[in-house]
């Protein structure tokens, strides 16, 4: 087993790696700040369901921009060089943590500014996704894209590790450090984007940036394989997912204060990076559609656990369980995307399935917060890992294909572009 994986000695694909890296230490430095001071400044006037309803809305405020620009992110993404627009995304991200430094540091913070840059970060995200997901493929040969999928990978779990429990202490220490600490990581990580050379272009079909917008639509409609896997993920995670009550969870249930919730934040990850770690160095070779179901059922039944657990270190567990469960379902789901997108499709492709994942993230925290705000948030998280589980079976059920799906090369093939430009959407 080679000591340096072969992805990692391109050297484009080394500075694509600590560039996704660095910023994703940052982002999650910020974003665990952003969620605990949304928490802690609404629990000041309103009780435990009013403020679970406020973190409801912050997932929301990131995912309407994400939703209204995703036809021209992924547009973009094929259109212009996916370079520039990485490096433009990263100086948005680094604008917003000065704006957040600034007002932490000047004791102003307030939630109209939290949930403006929360709104900002959206922006951000919409470009992000297909730009930096169609990049990877560009920068390695296609017989190692799986690897090449796995450490990319590996490079944000990785950061969701860190970041938080960065994000965590500095805090402890003075609360305006993580946003500090961000602005740092994202400057360094356009430094290396700016050291990736050109990168090879395919002309789009002719026809009009609308026409060209719709393509992307119509190419993950048609394709059951690539529509199955994203919307598997979109209403598992969108039904199961747990982040936004980690507030809750550590203040109010487990009782573990700012100190517990970055080791809970950071769970999930840890769990993910051992998998993707695993599959950088050994990529999964049969039956790969099947586990990938299974994958996901498993993802549902350790969310459900977690509602129910009063133990710190049950709810760690479960957490790493869910996180490991997660990164198995996702390394599946990018290697069959990435490998059955035709280049030219790359970005309108990686933007809807950027759409899906923001969906079932931001919309996921709306979901969480607001059924925590009804029902409660420890009902409100076990019936999501049930429902998570029930989604799970019934795609296995409307996509067959996932099922059929045995191998990275022999899964189904993609239309021929041709076709799909001239059946419309």
């Amino acid at each position: 087993m080679p000591l340096i994986p072969e992805p990692l000695r391109i050297p484009d694909f080394r500075a694509f790696w600590l560039a996704r890296l660095t910023t994703t230490i940052g982002q999650m430095a910020m974003v665990i700040v952003i969620g605990w001071q949304v928490y802690d400044i609404a629990r000041e006037t309103m009780d435990i369901r009013e403020a679970a309803f406020q973190l409801g809305l912050i997932g929301l405020v990131q995912f309407v921009p994400l939703f209204v620009l995703t036809p021209i992110s992924g547009w973009t993404a094929d259109r212009l060089d996916r370079r520039h627009v990485a490096r433009a995304v990263i100086l948005l991200e680094l604008l917003c943590a000065l704006i957040l430094f600034a007002a932490t540091f000047g004791g102003f913070i307030s939630l109209p500014i939290l949930f403006g840059v929360a709104a900002l970060l959206g922006v951000a995200r919409a470009f992000a996704g297909p730009a930096l997901g169609a990049m990877a493929p560009n920068l390695v040969p296609r017989e190692i894209l799986p690897n090449a999928i796995a450490l990319s990978s590996t490079a944000w779990q990785s950061g969701a590790i860190i970041g938080p429990a960065l994000g965590g202490i500095l805090y402890d220490v003075t609360p305006h450090l993580p946003y500090a600490l961000s602005a740092a990581l994202f400057t360094f990580s356009a430094i290396c984007l700016f050291t990736i050379g050109p990168l090879p272009r395919t002309a789009l079909k002719p026809g009009s940036p609308l026409r060209q917008m719709l393509d992307g639509l119509s190419y993950v409609r048609r394709n059951r394989l690539v529509l199955g896997a994203i919307t598997l993920d979109l209403f598992a995670v969108l039904l199961g997912g747990v982040t936004a009550m980690l507030p809750l969870y550590a203040r109010d249930i487990l009782q573990v204060g700012a100190d517990g919730l970055g080791p809970l934040r950071a769970a999930p990850a840890v769990g993910a990076t051992l998998t993707a770690l695993f599959f950088s160095v050994r990529p999964l070779k049969t039956n790969v559609g099947v586990k990938m179901l299974a994958a996901v059922v498993v993802f549902g039944a350790a969310t459900a656990v977690f509602g129910f657990s009063r133990s710190y270190l049950l709810s760690l567990a479960m957490l790493a369980l869910l996180g490991g469960a997660d990164m198995f379902s996702v390394y599946i789901r990018q290697s069959l995307i990435q490998l059955h997108t035709p280049d030219e499709m790359r970005g309108r492709v990686a933007a809807a399935s950027t759409l899906a994942i923001s969906a079932s993230n931001e919309l996921g925290e709306t979901r969480s917060g607001f059924s925590a705000a009804l029902l409660g948030p420890v009902a409100a998280t076990v019936a999501g890992g049930i429902a998570a589980i029930g989604v799970t079976l019934l795609w296995a059920l409307l996509f067959p294909e996932l099922r059929r799906a045995k191998t990275f090369e022999l899964a189904e093939e993609p239309p021929p572009q041709d076709a799909v430009i001239a059946s419309g959407v």
